[in-house]
């Protein structure tokens, strides 16, 4: 897992304290940026973003994309309720906090030139992409994910507006799971086996709060903090669990659209086509064996 235990890898973790992965599977939580690529080498199964994750396949990385579990960015521009920043069109000539070459740059860029807003009339300032930062004014708007924003128990919490880019006709897929090139010809089934595992643990998440939450949280040293976990499950609820989608499931439109804007933001060159590094067929193949896994119900929207 790319980044630390947390509500974005919620579907890992209680597929795993849940027994729903039918072989011996470990989770690591790593923070590297040759995230892809040591995956690659262990001849592992990883889970990152569809940025990090396409970027590297570019350089040659021998990896293929199986499913998704952010089924689009998680990234949003958030702005003080106070300010009436409220639209994109509004951050122009303001000061935006951001991260360099971060996936929330490369969206943020794509969704202001997509609608023809003028970019050299927004002032772009690296490393203030903080809600501190927000908070004291040092920014006017900022571009993080979702599940950085603070909940209402935090001391830094302060009422916000939030821009989404799929608002916006942005979609790219957020996280997707990946594995090793020699693991998927080596070992296909192991691949669909961890596949049903994470659409069973995804949904365990969102079935019942009251239930996951402390299985998610856990105990000892790592336990995670429950009231924020559930705060951060329900951000990104919607990445997860689309209306009228399946999890894990992505298309080629979006891909697309982020193979466009990487170019667009010349961070790299498809020297790989999509069609080598995107597989759609574990998907299929794993709800047409198991259709339960996508009936409707398997969650409920209020829980």
């Amino acid at each position: 897992m790319d980044g630390p235990y947390g509500a974005r890898f919620a579907g890992e973790l209680a597929a795993s304290r849940q027994g729903f992965f039918s072989s011996r599977i470990e989770l690591a939580a790593q923070s590297d940026p040759d995230f892809v690529q040591t995956v690659a080498r262990q001849h592992a199964i990883g889970v990152t973003s569809g940025q990090k994750f396409l970027l590297a396949t570019w350089r040659g990385v021998p990896v293929t994309t199986f499913a998704a579990s952010f089924l689009d960015t998680s990234v949003a521009i958030f702005t003080l309720e106070s300010s009436g920043l409220r639209r994109p069109v509004d951050l122009v000539g303001k000061r935006i906090g951001y991260r360099r070459a971060s996936e929330g740059e490369v969206v943020f860029d794509a969704m202001m030139a997509q609608l023809g807003l003028p970019r050299s009339q927004i002032t772009k300032v690296p490393d203030r992409d903080s809600f501190v930062a927000l908070k004291a004014g040092e920014v006017d708007a900022i571009v993080v994910a979702i599940d950085e924003q603070p909940d209402p128990s935090s001391p830094s919490f302060v009422k916000l507006n939030v821009i989404k880019p799929q608002d916006y006709g942005i979609h790219v897929p957020g996280q997707v799971y990946f594995a090793s090139n020699d693991l998927i010809h080596d070992q296909p089934s192991a691949i669909a086996d961890v596949l049903q595992g994470l659409i069973r643990g995804w949904q365990f998440a969102y079935a019942d709060y009251a239930r996951s939450v402390p299985v998610l949280a856990g105990t000892g040293p790592a336990r995670l903090n429950s009231e924020r976990l559930r705060f951060e499950l329900q951000q990104q609820r919607h990445l997860v669990l689309p209306t009228g989608g399946r999890i894990g499931d992505y298309d080629e439109s979006r891909w697309r659209t982020l193979r466009d804007i990487l170019i667009f933001a010349k961070l790299g060159e498809e020297d790989v086509p999509l069609a080598q590094t995107v597989n759609y067929q574990f998907l299929r193949d794993v709800y047409r064996r198991s259709p339960d896994l996508a009936a409707p119900g398997a969650w409920s929207e209020q829980k």
